[in-house]
């Protein structure tokens, strides 16, 4: 009996791996430590953390705990996981990895973006991480993921986004959010379209500052080059 019971935890403590995982993982762009990552928020999942911190996960892993956050970022980068928000029965607001992009891109029969689209996507993270100076957070990933796929938003515009807050110095997620939206009540489409409306508004704001303000206006002539490809 005691052999039967010593078994019986070992089944009872197996997770469920989908083998497409383990020989497709190539085909998704996805490296061993990624891979390796991913089994593991599958198992904080099945034991019932789903948002394990970058120093959990390197509890079980070969790297450290700043190398376990580029890697969350990579993923959510790539379009393999995403970070949903809800609220438990206390209405206090709970964060977990969800990983039904991963499986929906190994089980589901999807569009296939091309080569070129997914490079021109994945562009606008450096320039971000550039303007911000810094990495960016795994939400900050997501909502660039969210702009793309559910606002239905170009690159090109985002990036015009960002021009604007940089322009305006108000560097936040929440003001280029704000941007976009505008821009997409106004049916806003084009760069062009973009640069005049900031352009509109800027003169807008410049009308209402004092002499002493405008002097403090940093010069902008240096910046955004990269834009101009986008026209």
């Amino acid at each position: 009996m005691a052999k039967y019971q010593s078994f019986q935890d070992i089944l009872d403590n197996q997770m469920v791996v989908p083998k497409q995982l383990l020989t497709n993982y190539q085909q998704l762009k996805i490296n061993e430590t990624e891979l390796v990552m991913l089994l593991q928020i599958h198992r904080f999942r099945s034991e019932g953390n789903g948002f394990p911190t970058p120093e959990e996960l390197a509890n079980h892993l070969s790297i450290s705990s700043q190398e376990c956050s580029r890697v969350l970022r990579s993923l959510i980068q790539k379009r393999l996981m995403t970070i949903e928000q809800n609220h438990n029965e206390n209405q206090v607001l709970n964060e977990s990895y969800s990983l039904e992009p991963l499986w929906e891109k190994l089980f589901a029969v999807t569009p296939v973006r091309t080569t070129t689209d997914t490079k021109y996507d994945e562009n606008i993270f450096p320039l971000f991480e550039q303007e911000f100076g810094r990495p960016l957070s795994p939400f900050e990933i997501e909502t660039i993921n969210i702009w793309l796929d559910e606002d239905e938003q170009t690159p090109a515009l985002i990036k015009a986004a960002l021009r604007e807050a940089v322009l305006m110095s108000k560097l936040n997620f929440k003001y280029i959010d704000r941007i976009l939206g505008e821009w997409k009540r106004k049916g806003v489409q084009t760069v062009e379209q973009a640069r005049e409306q900031g352009k509109q508004f800027r003169q807008g704001q410049q009308g209402s500052k004092s002499p002493k303000q405008e002097r403090k206006k940093r010069d902008i002539s240096l910046y955004y080059n990269w834009l101009e490809e986008d026209s």
